[in-house]
């Protein structure tokens, strides 16, 4: 197992609209300083907090996925498929860029937060698809409760979300002193956000032990030649982390940035 955790200073940051938006980037564009700059598909997750709210004008994308998933506030989408959609808390929006496709948004506060993460399939095959849209509300993912863990399912197992990638996601609430297991299977990684409070994560004892995992901190942990079991904790106060899992490594070449 290989377990890297990356500090906010380790990560690159961004804005929109004279800083209306703010970004903080566990991994950013090819010319930003961050430290991690892919997760096997995964390439390209931005940290977007708007306070007063703001918007960003119709630009287009083509090839990859796209999922914005929104923790605070509204995020209203347009595009020239003619959608126009809105979602709130707990809420999704999905694109399907295909063959080619641009879009706009607006995100409306006070204090709106939002993840965009951007997941590449095989750029070969992606572009010849039809480029689609979908948007999820917060009712429509499962939530398991698991001792004092609230985990709930964005990407995987008995989500609505359907995509290409091969990848599964998870928002996981710990209460404060309380612990959530997971296996990762071999040849995979999981990309970790902590989003509130402080923890640890906690390894097998003969590969590594127990690294600190605070507020902000990126973690990349990695399953190497056999499944390995983690352990978050959180410490006195409630952790939440968003957590996705991919393969280390794909059977289609990755478009190099």
């Amino acid at each position: 197992m290989r377990l890297n955790v990356y500090t906010p200073l380790q990560q690159a940051i961004g804005s929109f609209e004279g800083g209306r938006i703010t970004e903080q980037k566990p991994i950013g564009f090819p010319h930003e300083q961050e430290a991690v700059k892919r997760v096997g598909p995964l390439f390209y997750w931005a940290w977007a907090h708007a306070k007063e709210g703001g918007s960003i004008g119709l630009h287009p994308h083509k090839g990859f996925e796209i999922m914005t998933y929104v923790v605070n506030g509204l995020v209203a989408h347009g595009d020239t498929l003619g959608t126009e959609s809105t979602v709130g808390v707990g809420g999704a929006q999905v694109m399907q860029t295909g063959s080619g496709v641009s879009h706009r948004e607006k995100i409306t506060g006070p204090d709106a937060e939002l993840f965009q993460i951007w997941f590449e399939t095989d750029l070969s095959e992606a572009v010849k698809r039809v480029p689609t849209y979908h948007e999820f509300m917060a009712e429509d993912f499962p939530v398991t409760v698991i001792g004092n863990a609230k985990v709930k399912t964005i990407l995987g197992e008995g989500s609505p979300v359907q995509l290409v990638t091969n990848a599964r996601m998870w928002d996981i609430v710990l209460q404060p002193d309380s612990e959530y297991v997971h296996t990762i299977p071999e040849g995979y990684s999981m990309a970790t956000l902590a989003i509130r409070g402080n923890g640890e994560l906690c390894m097998p004892a003969e590969t590594g032990g127990v690294a600190s995992f605070d507020h902000k901190d990126f973690a990349v942990i990695e399953s190497v030649d056999r499944a390995e079991t983690i352990r978050l904790a959180s410490k006195q106060s409630e952790l939440r982390v968003i957590a996705i899992q991919l393969p280390t490594q794909v059977d289609y070449p990755l478009y190099q940035r």
